[in-house]
This record gives structure tokens, sequence and C-alpha cells, in this order.
């Protein structure tokens, strides 16, 4: 290849890259950063019931109940016992009869092997039916709103109001609603351990919440546009007939996903229903120290995604998605295989330079120092800039630290989003070997190996 026509190829590439990322930035970045409160609505309106998964949550079910009842006085909390081995269903049963008093907005649903710990979605569709039950059949399916949030989640005191607004459930189209993530735990360093361990964990449940409240908060409003806004596993709203809608003979509106909440819009938005999501309001959850714990939760989530692949036909001939909607979620869906195709593409060039720089490596130096060398900057650059990107918006929207440590951290998330290459190959190996079992992620404060917990 001569000097010229690389020269050539690296102004081409520059350009659609420089393109590509103004693009990206007005598209993705512009819209959050200027996002402004939208009015709010009157919980009274609607009735409100929290579906809480637990196995095994002992520790924390008291106080995530008692919060509850307390914020959301209102609302019906609806624990979910997927047949723990602790005392997680007595604390519950105690405080249902509080002083001899018993709380009718405590509900325990109890799940028993070998029906019991066959992923959360069968546990949510457990409570969803005892729910319909409950209700009975004269019950206004239009008005009632299921919330799902961890066992040890903290929704916002607002959440309520916000998601009563008009254009969120005010709205009679919206089916479900999605509000912002955060994680309880930025800032705090893991006590009991090393100092590395310490530091290490730290900066990983930094980069977490970085995640979710920029690339992700800003990725799903973008997909306002494209009407394609997907659930997640905590902070997730439905309304309960927009669940009838899609659970068909089987009463089970969650299905067999690993990625169950994703898999839900699915359903939703196929169906005919909107989805929406929310700054205004958010859900609290813990993030992960360790990284080996991490990377068995992103390989459940991706192995999920590669699961849901098999809705590519559903949501490509949908009369209720837009073309534009329809390549967003098969974007999506692709992810994971893009991840698995670029560990194996890119590593092909070093490979031949390397090669190339052994045979001959005087050719080598004098082509890197002849041009060669803007086109790796131009590369470097624009493959790290819509990542380092985010860096200054978490300190410009979320936490007010100081410029260069908003660098760092945008370099930090860099390499964060590398680990998806690992756990993308993690989700295939255990997707060819059939192992589609719920992989469950224990608590930061769990040692003791049995002690798992239904994680987002």
């Amino acid at each position: 290849m001569s000097l010229d026509l690389v020269l050539g190829f690296t102004q081409a590439l520059a350009l659609t890259m420089s393109v590509a990322f103004v693009t990206y930035v007005f598209v993705i970045v512009v819209p959050y950063l200027r996002r402004k409160p939208a009015p709010v609505g009157v919980p009274n309106s609607l009735e409100w019931h929290f579906f809480v998964p637990c196995r095994d949550e002992e520790a924390v079910i008291g106080d995530t109940i008692r919060y509850l009842r307390t914020m959301f006085p209102i609302a019906h909390v609806w624990v979910i016992d997927d047949d723990s081995d602790d005392r997680t269903a007595g604390v519950v049963r105690a405080l249902r009869r509080n002083g001899g008093v018993r709380d009718p907005h405590i509900h325990l649903v109890q799940r028993q092997r070998p029906y019991a710990r066959t992923g959360k979605g069968n546990a949510l569709n457990d409570a969803y039916r005892t729910l319909k039950l409950w209700m009975g059949r004269r019950a206004d399916t239009d008005r009632a709103i299921i919330v799902v949030v961890d066992a040890d989640g903290r929704p916002a005191p607002n959440c309520l109001e916000v998601c009563a607004a008009q254009h969120l459930f005010g709205n009679p189209r919206i089916g479900a609603v999605q509000v912002d993530v955060r994680m309880i735990n930025a800032g705090q360093r893991q006590p009991g351990v090393s100092w590395w361990r310490r530091t290490f964990g730290a900066g990983l449940v930094r980069m977490q919440d970085l995640e979710f409240r920029t690339a992700i908060a800003a990725i799903q409003m973008s997909r306002g546009a494209t009407g394609t806004i997907s659930m997640g596993g905590n902070g997730q709203f439905t309304r309960l007939s927009a669940l009838d809608s899609i659970a068909g003979p089987t009463g089970s509106p969650w299905r067999g996903s690993l990625l169950e909440d994703f898999e839900l819009g699915v359903h939703l938005l196929t169906a005919g229903w909107h989805t929406g999501f929310t700054l205004d309001t958010h859900v609290n959850q813990e993030a992960l120290y360790s990284l080996r714990r991490f990377l068995a939760q992103r390989t459940r989530w991706g192995q999920g995604t590669m699961q849901c692949m098999r809705y590519l036909r559903r949501i490509w001939d949908s009369e209720h998605l837009t073309t534009l909607g329809a390549a967003e979620m098969m974007y999506y869906l692709a992810q994971p295989w893009m991840q698995l195709l670029g560990t194996l593409i890119y590593p092909i060039p070093m490979a031949l330079m390397a090669y190339r720089f052994a045979v001959s490596p005087g050719e080598v130096v004098a082509w890197f120092f002849d041009g060669a060398w803007i086109l790796f900057t131009v590369y470097g650059a624009f493959g790290l800039l819509p990542f380092v990107l985010w860096g200054p918006v978490y300190r410009a929207r979320c936490v007010p630290v100081g410029f260069w440590k908003s660098i760092g951290y945008g370099f930090g998330y860099a390499l964060y989003i590398y680990t998806f290459y690992i756990t993308s190959w993690r989700a295939l190996f255990r997707l060819v070997r059939g192992n589609n079992g719920w992989t469950k992620t224990r608590r930061n404060t769990e040692r003791a190996a049995g002690k798992v917990a239904l994680d987002v």
C-alpha cells in the first residue's frame, strides 16, 4: 500500500469519525445535558404495588419493607420469598403483624422447590398471579401500577408523584416507565479489605454509577425519539393492564430470558404499548466492589441479550414499531455479537504490523513517521472520545468533582467498557454449553457461598 493511499484513507477515516462523533454528541449528549424537570402528577390517582423478589435476604428485607411503608403509605408491598434458606419469610411475617396489628399493605408470596429458584421472571410471575387473585375480576387494572425493586432497593421519595405525571402514567398509552438508577455506595470504600481492594473496588463502584447515571440515562432519553425505551430490573414501573395484555394463557408476562427486563419491554412495545423514562426520580441500588461478582452479573446480562435474539423477527414485523425503532432494538441485541467479532478483528492489523516489523523494521518505522502516525492518532482519539466524554458529563450533571478528576473518570470508563468483551465470550460459552440457569450475584456483605441474591 502506497503512502499516498494510506494518507488518503486516513483523511477519509478522520472525516467520517469526526462526523460520527459530532452526531453522537448532539443526538445523545446534548439532550441529556439540556433536560429540565417535568411537571409531576397526583399519586392517589393510581394504585401502587411494589414487587420485591427475595432469596436469603434476611439481613436487608426488614429495612426495605419499613422504608417502603414509611415513604409510600398508600402502596402495597409484595415480598416474593424464593424458598429462602434463612429467615426472610419470618421477617416479613413479623412486620406484617407488628405489635399484634396486621398491616394489610404487606403481603408475602412464598415459592417452594422444585418450582422455586428458577429465575427472577418466574418469581415475578407468581406475584403477578397472586395479585390478580387478590384484586379480583372487578379491579381497575389501568390504575394499578407494579413497581419492581431489589430487596435492598430504595426508590426516591418522589417516585410515585413523578411517575403519575401526565406524560407518564397519566397518559393511558404508557404501559411502563423506567426510572433513573443510582449506586447508593458510590464514594464509599469497602471496609475490612486491603488498601488495593478498597481502591479498586471504589473505582469499580464509581464506574457503575457513572455508567447508569450518564451513558445509560442518555441512551434511554434518545430512545424516546425511536419509541424503544427499555426496562431495567430495578425501578421498573408497569401498568397492570399492560402486563395482562402480554401474560398469555399461563399468566406469565415475564418470560424465560436471563434479561427478563428487556424481554418485558420487547413484548410491551410489540403489543402496542408506549414506554417512558424519567430522570426526575430514581432508585438506589448497591454497586459491586468485586470484579468477579461484577463479571458474573454482566455475563448473565450478556447471555440474556443473546437469548433475546429470538425476538428479531417479532421486532422487525411489528406494526407498532417504526423502522428506526426496530433498527435501534436490533442494534442493541447485536451488541454482544459485535463485541465478539471485535475481539477477533481488532488484533489483526496489529498482528500484521508486528509481523511486518519483524521482517522489515526499517520500512515500518519510516512508514510510521512519514504519516502513518496520523492514522493511529485519529483512530485512538475517536475510539476513546465517546467514552472519555462521559467523565466531564458526570461532573456536570451528577457529582461535582474537579475537571481533571472527571477526565480520569472518563479514561477509567473507557477501560471499564472493555470488560464487556470478556463477559460476551463468557456468555457465549454458557450459551453453547446450554447453561441457561440463573447466575446469582452475592451482595457485598455476603461472605458465605450459600448466600445469594436475585440481583438486577
